[in-house]
Order: structure tokens, then sequence, then C-alpha cells
């Protein structure tokens, strides 16, 4: 696949294998700008990113707007609390004004599911990236997961793939079991029952009882952070209570494959999710993966301004 056919990219839902592969393979090959002494390339010189980040976010953003830079894109970055939005304007709105200023992309992460499509719906020339709307997707997170694994494993399909977590409340769970089972690995998640989603096998996963039947075999585990800014009523019942049953130290790993990487999208809650000992393992793949979001930030951007591949 030469060529790239979307204005927008709202969710891993509905992308092919082809596209997908096509953003890890453009990725793969922008990554080695990263490296250099001189990180900037001046292919989208003169064009204009803008991040409208209706949440906080530290990775996402940053890394947005370190991959526009590199590529040499303008960038501007508002949040709502410095937007008009507080004084009433609509998100549609606030959009409409900013197209008007002739941006190319703009780039958004809401709490509200289905924010980007809907500004994709009322922007006539801009591209809409979804950088995280509310439990729905995140995207561009996913695409950077496939892209580590992809990088220790060399292929993504026929692998076994743990998710641990909070499901019910994670848009990257939700985009990492999209993207996974289209590319042909094989997905299960564990993780307290009021945390899994109601009929969560209708995602294409299986659902492991305990810790060691989640980790048996698996090539890949992605740890998630509990979402407590989600949660509106108590679901277990103690951050330690989860620590004990569904946090990961290294002793767990026994039941893995030797060469097992071990993934967690960020922030961590060391001692919640996992022990601080993990960040030390030869397992972990966190810092990579924060890499490696420059690289698919990068590609996206690329791919969506100049519809081929580099």
């Amino acid at each position: 696949m030469s060529g790239w056919n979307r204005r927008h990219l709202l969710g891993l839902e509905g992308m092919s294998a082809a596209e997908i592969e096509l953003v890890l393979d453009t990725a793969a090959s922008l990554k080695e700008i990263n490296q250099r002494t001189i990180k900037k390339v001046p292919t989208l010189r003169g064009r204009t990113v803008v991040n409208f980040f209706y949440e906080p976010s530290t990775r996402t953003r940053s890394s947005f707007e370190l991959a526009a830079k590199r590529l040499s894109a303008d960038t501007f970055s508002l949040s709502a609390s410095t937007s008009s939005l507080t004084k009433g304007e609509t998100l549609v709105d606030t959009a409409r004004n900013l197209e008007a200023m002739a941006p190319d992309v703009i780039v958004i992460r809401h709490s509200s599911a289905g924010a980007p499509h809907l500004l994709a719906r009322h922007v006539k020339h801009a591209s809409i990236i979804n950088a995280g709307d509310g439990t729905h997707e995140h995207p561009t997170q996913g695409l950077l997961d496939l892209m580590t694994i992809r990088e220790h494993k060399g292929r993504l399909d026929g692998l076994e793939v743990a998710i641990i977590g909070d499901i019910a409340h994670s848009r990257v769970a939700r985009s990492a079991i999209i993207g996974l089972n289209t590319m042909g690995s094989r997905v299960r998640v564990y993780g307290p029952r009021t945390l899994l989603p109601p009929a969560v096998e209708t995602l294409g996963v299986s659902v492991a009882g305990s810790m060691a039947e989640a980790l048996e075999g698996v090539d890949v585990v992605m740890m998630l952070r509990v979402q407590r800014e989600r949660l509106k009523d108590v679901l277990f019942p103690s951050l330690r209570e989860y620590a004990q049953r569904f946090g990961l130290a290294p002793h767990h790993l026994k039941h893995a494959k030797p060469d097992v990487i071990v993934m967690h999208p960020g922030p961590v809650n060391w001692g919640v999710e996992m022990s601080p000992a993990m960040a030390e393992g030869p397992w972990s793949v966190i810092l990579e993966q924060v890499a490696n979001g420059v690289a698919v930030r990068m590609a996206l951007l690329y791919l969506l301004l100049t519809g081929e591949a580099p």
C-alpha cells in the first residue's frame, strides 16, 4: 500500500491491516530523524498543527508538538481553560473559529467520547486527529504500542498478548484490542470484574481468571493505569488490595515466555499497577513506547498532509 486515503485519524476501528502497516512502516522510516544531531527536516514547512487538549496530558501533547516541529510544521497549543469554552462557546464553534485561521491539522483530546468525530463532521478543510476521547479510543497510543511490539517481536501476527487492569475505563485498551486483533494477535484480559466492560468477550478477547492464567505463555504484557479520575464509584476495596491481586511483579513473569516484554501507557502508579522493580528489569519497554510515540505521530502528520508514503 503506497498511498493514504484518509483525511482524518479518528480511531483504529475500521482501519485495515494494510493501513496500519503503512503507518508503522512510515514511522520506522522517520524514527531515524529523532536520533540525529539536528532533529529537523523541512518536509511539512509552511503547514500548521493546532493541539487542542481539553484534558491534561504530558506524553501525548508534547509528543505531537515534537512530531510537528521535527517535520518543520508550525504549532499552536490551546487548552480548554484558556479558550472561549470557559465563556460558553461550543466545541464546534471553537473548532470553526480555529479552522477560520487555516490550520492544516487539529489534534484534539476530549473527555467526551465521539468529540473528534463531531469535529470531523463540521470542519471543511483541516484534518482531525483523535488524541484520546473519553473512554472510547486513543488511536495514536494503539499505533505506538503496535510499533513497539513489532520492533521487539519482528511481527504482530500470532502473538499472545495480555492486557491487565482497568479495561472498562481505558481508551488505550480499546485501541490496543482493535489494533492487535486487526493485525492477527490473540488478546486476553484480566482485571477486577467491576473494571471489565459488560460482555467484554464481544471485543474479541478472552478473559483470564487469575494472574497466572493471564500470563501463561504470553509474548507481551500490557499493564493499564487505574483511572482514578474516571471512577465515580468504589469499584474495588483499596489500592493496596488491587496491587496485591492485579499488580505486576517480576516473579509473575515466570508464567510468560522468556522474551516477554512489559508495556504501560503511562503515567505509572508505581506500587499499584506494577512494582518499581519492573522499570529496572529487562522486560520493560515503557520508555521505548514514549520514543515511538514521536515517530508514530510524525508518520500520521506526514501521511495526512501528503497522502503518500515517504
